[in-house]
């Protein structure tokens, strides 16, 4: 797709080739330039050509010799960028299936685009990928993906995700293996679906393709109440998260022995529902899934005691401070409180039921601003604090549309919002993030 250059860095490579504003890039090293995938692959090379036509309309071959990671030093238009491809299945658990109607329309875009993948580790499925298009994957050697797999059972795969193209996905698997390219794999597990022996089959398949298959993550379904025309599916309990911690680590311990890798992660809500502690820090490895809810809890705490004992605050003022948060996590976040809080701090989590979503919803995330005001009306503390990830990335509402302003003014002590990390917690609940200095 040829696109326009508008704007050639000052002293850049693409300057002293001749490369000017109004150029039309039409092909790199002879390849048609579909998106920016393309485009960085193309000129990762120490030297190619660029066929161009000048903004005075004659058609030239730039030669470029540069160091293979030097930018070529360009800006193009809008054109370099295509629309996210749209999902074409229809999955028994897509969390965006079970939301309520007549909200934003941003949330309810459903992407599964393989470039997402590579650029920002989204999941992607590889249903709507044609035969020629997991040839340009191929070809520009993309590497890490990450792929929802949920069962490499083929009648099992589509029955899930309502998509005839879904059993297609180990014959995929094998062709990025083959070609040495590198994928991480999620198993959205919905009890009496793929559980038990598929279960067994999906990761005894996808050890099968260690080292490119990377790791596999375990993560329990989402259930909203807004399921209407969706199969019946029971949430995870306390003991059926027990029984998939358990079989979990028999299978770390299997494949430890056998790939020199624990391979197979539960996600941090297992832990959460079943009561139990979290893994030590090195049960993660190098940590390959944390953006999935892998881990995010034990290196959350990690930062926070790190913190505590790098910036250490013994006593505060007297001060009541209120922690809103998932009803999943509160216990944890409760007894790191318990321990780490400097005397004349008194910190009392607050679970929140998810009542918009449903009580089944437990993770701090989704919770929302009308179910903040109606839970917190009555406390009685200094400050209330919650998570920043309530929030949408333009800091303005939560996911019921609900802004935090409305929030604050109808909220009985003022609202902080605390960054998703350890260090922002400790500094929350030990007053270093106070307008005054906190006493030590």
């Amino acid at each position: 797709m040829p696109s326009m250059i508008t704007h050639v860095q000052p002293g850049s490579i693409a300057e002293r080739a001749g490369l000017r504003p109004g150029d039309i890039m039409h092909r790199i090293a002879g390849e048609p330039v579909i998106d920016q995938i393309d485009y960085q692959a193309l000129t990762a090379s120490a030297s190619f050509t660029m066929d161009i036509v000048t903004s005075e309309g004659t058609a030239k071959t730039i030669h470029i010799r540069k160091k293979d990671w030097e930018p070529l030093g360009i800006t193009l238009d809008q054109s370099i960028v295509s629309a996210p491809r749209p999902c074409t299945n229809h999955c028994i658990f897509c969390f965006i299936d079970q939301m309520p109607p007549n909200m934003r329309r941003t949330l309810y875009v459903k992407d599964d685009d393989w470039r997402l993948s590579l650029m920002m580790g989204n999941y992607i499925t590889m249903t709507n990928i044609s035969d020629q298009e997991f040839d340009r994957i191929i070809r520009r050697r993309v590497s890490p993906l990450y792929i929802s797999v949920h069962a490499t059972d083929p009648d099992v795969r589509i029955a899930m995700m309502r998509n005839p193209r879904a059993g297609q996905i180990m014959e995929r698997l094998r062709l990025l293996k083959d070609a040495g390219l590198h994928f991480h794999c999620q198993v959205v597990l919905c009890p009496g679906w793929n559980d038990g022996e598929i279960l067994q089959k999906t990761l005894r398949d996808l050890a099968s393709l260690h080292p490119c298959a990377v790791s596999a993550a375990l993560v329990p379904i989402g259930l909203t109440r807004f399921r209407e025309g969706l199969p019946c599916i029971k949430p995870y309990t306390r003991d059926s998260a027990k029984e998939i911690l358990d079989q979990a680590m028999v299978w770390q311990d299997m494949f430890l022995k056998e790939l020199g890798t624990r391979f197979v992660f539960p996600a941090d809500e297992f832990y959460c529902l079943a009561g139990q502690d979290l893994p030590e820090d090195e049960a993660y490895e190098d940590y390959p899934q944390l953006e999935n809810g892998v881990g995010m809890l034990r290196m959350f705490e990690t930062d926070l005691r790190f913190a505590a004992e790098d910036d250490p605050v013994e006593e505060t003022e007297e001060r009541h401070l209120v922690i809103a948060c998932g009803t999943s996590v509160a216990r944890i976040m409760q007894q790191w409180c318990d321990e780490l809080q400097p005397r004349g701090t008194h910190v009392q989590v607050k679970p929140i039921v998810n009542r918009f979503f449903g009580e089944s919803v437990t993770v701090t995330g989704l919770i929302t601003g009308g179910d903040l005001i109606d839970q917190l009306k009555d406390v009685s503390c200094d400050a209330i604090c919650i998570c920043r990830n309530m929030i949408r990335n333009e800091g303005d509402l939560f996911l019921d549309d609900v802004s935090v302003d409305t929030v604050r003014s109808r909220l009985p002590a003022p609202l902080k919002i605390v960054e998703n990390t350890g260090e922002a917690f400790w500094r929350a609940i030990s007053g270093l993030d106070d307008d005054t200095d906190a006493v030590k």
